[in-house]
């Protein structure tokens, strides 16, 4: 990876952490998500025009992130219901990117040195050091772990499809605007209940659209990285995003910068050059 694919998979880390904690902390997260998705696909399809749609031989691909996506959508919220942000957070984001590893080698023939390979196992022991920090004192109950679980492996399945179909698609925006609307379409469905996508994105789009404009700059950023560059490289550095939800607790928030957050912190800044290079 060279110096450009690395600062974008830590901007995008960066953009990912801010989007999740402003969701996290809204009064209706499901809404929300809802909300700043559904803004999202509004604000790409002009884009459409220009990018074009992209290659047919992405589509099955774009099918598989959109089903995966939801899923782990509703995992996810679930997750933070029963288990709370710092907890679910790094868990889900490490073991995705240690699911992504094998699997990416036997899905793609992708094989990483020694260094490359230390700085994900490094990142990935970063993040359970967070989701322990959080956990300490507090009980975590099966369903929780469970949910926390299933929201991690589903994001390892859409972070494979979304580099498979990337790919195969001739151009990382087009696929991007493309899966950003299907999300949307599938995560309006999902929350019918709460009822039409345009009420609820009228409840929360002064929420939402500045959510929906960092979740589309995140996505495009690692589409781009992605379209190139090894699998789980890019993907471990995308899921840095843990690290930096922390650092924007500790400086947005007034959290307290602890001894536990401090070694993790550093460890995910050891890991990066490791990545660079390796």
């Amino acid at each position: 990876m060279d110096l450009t694919d690395v600062s974008l998979a830590l901007l995008s880390a960066i953009l990912h952490a801010g989007w999740n904690a402003a969701v996290k902390a809204s009064r209706n997260p499901a809404q929300v998500m809802t909300a700043q998705m559904v803004l999202g696909a509004l604000l790409v399809v002009p884009a459409l025009f220009f990018s074009g749609l992209p290659n047919f031989a992405s589509v099955g691909w774009i099918a598989a992130s959109t089903v995966m996506n939801v899923l782990t959508v509703s995992a996810l919220l679930r997750a933070y219901e029963l288990g709370g942000f710092g907890l679910v957070y790094p868990v889900v984001r490490s073991l995705a990117v240690l699911m992504v590893v094998p699997l990416a080698a036997l899905m793609t023939g992708e094989r990483l040195a020694a260094a490359g390979l230390l700085g994900i196992l490094i990142i990935s022991l970063a993040l359970v050091v967070l989701a322990w920090d959080a956990a300490r004192g507090k009980g975590i109950t099966r369903a929780a772990m469970a949910w926390t679980a299933a929201a991690g492996v589903g994001t390892a399945a859409y972070i494979l499809c979304d580099a498979q179909g990337v790919r195969l698609s001739g151009s990382p925006w087009a696929y991007g605007f493309v899966v950003s609307i299907t999300n949307a379409a599938a995560m309006a469905w999902r929350q019918r209940r709460s009822g039409p996508p345009w009420v609820q994105v009228t409840s929360h789009w002064v929420l939402a659209l500045p959510i929906a404009v960092a979740a589309m700059g995140s996505y495009l950023m690692i589409l781009w990285v992605w379209s190139h560059a090894p699998i789980a490289p890019a993907a471990a550095l995308r899921d840095t995003s843990a690290i930096f939800a922390v650092l924007i607790a500790v400086f947005w928030l007034k959290e307290p910068f602890t001894r536990t957050r401090i070694a993790a912190v550093l460890l995910a800044a050891a890991a990066v050059p490791l990545l660079r290079f390796g």
